[in-house]
């Protein structure tokens, strides 16, 4: 199966490189003058809705027996069958701002668990694509990933907030005080983009963790799969294996992790 999916994931890495160029090329360096959540959702529609069209008859034609999983995924995976779960503009508030670190992002779910995951970010360091496969590991720019161990204090740390955490004020709660909490711990917390492609980046040893509170499977999946299939630890807060109906969420490398859940078991 593992040789099965390197082969579609070439695949997949052309259509996410291809709608990648498009956005790019659309992109405005400047800000989106948009002054109401209306204004710019419907500006981001007129870019998004042609490259999830194109994603979608890309990934059709590579994979015709696949379904199309909601992309605002929450709870459980499809328990069986293969699904597409993609987002065409992972970083919508970024790109639309105009800046660099957003991504597409695609994952290939198969009878309840993700076996294929690829996070393209066109614009950042010149274009950088992380992909991944089940038992087969993980790789950035085709070459082989690990992430790296490092003293907490010497660490970059990331987190970010799920689209809808205003909507749960427990998750809303303890993003605040695990932000004070890991803060005090390691050297900084950033937030720098896309959920996807800071999870992929713990994998390649660019941030040393990251955290979050809150139900994201959608947004978590395609980089915990790379995290996981590079060598991090892939947990939620408690220590507890990460699922898609899981409320929080940490990654690691092994030695750091530790740590890291220390400092989230002070959170209520």
């Amino acid at each position: 199966m593992t040789s099965e999916l390197w082969a579609l994931a070439e695949g997949v890495e052309a259509a996410v490189h291809e709608i990648g160029a498009e956005l790019a090329a659309r992109r405005s360096t400047e800000p989106v003058t948009a002054r109401t959540v209306e204004e710019a959702g419907a500006r981001f529609a007129e870019l998004d809705g042609p490259a999830v069209a194109g994603l979608r008859r890309r990934l059709t034609a590579l994979r015709p027996q696949a379904g199309w999983a909601p992309e605002a995924l929450d709870g459980s995976l499809p328990a069986e069958g293969e699904w597409w779960l993609c987002d065409a503009t992972d970083g919508a508030v970024q790109y639309l701002l105009g800046h660099p670190h957003w991504a597409v992002t695609v994952t290939l779910v198969r009878d309840g668990a993700a076996v294929l995951a690829v996070v393209h970010a066109p614009e950042l360091d010149g274009g950088r694509t992380y992909r991944a496969v089940l038992g087969g590991g993980a790789e950035l720019d085709g070459r082989p990933i690990a992430p790296l161990e490092r003293a907490t204090a010497v660490t970059v740390a990331a987190t970010s907030q799920p689209p809808r955490v205003a909507e749960d004020p427990v998750a809303l709660r303890r993003a605040g005080e695990s932000l004070s909490a890991m803060a005090g711990a390691v050297l900084a917390v950033r937030n720098l983009g896309p959920t996807a492609l800071q999870v992929a980046q713990v994998g390649s040893g660019h941030l040393a963790l990251f955290w979050e509170y809150g139900m994201d499977a959608g947004n978590l999946l395609p980089g915990a799969l790379i995290a996981g299939e590079a060598g991090a630890a892939v947990t939620d807060a408690t220590g507890a294996a990460w699922t898609a109906g899981s409320d929080s969420f940490l990654v690691a490398a092994p030695g750091l992790h530790a740590e890291a859940l220390g400092v989230l078991r002070t959170v209520r």
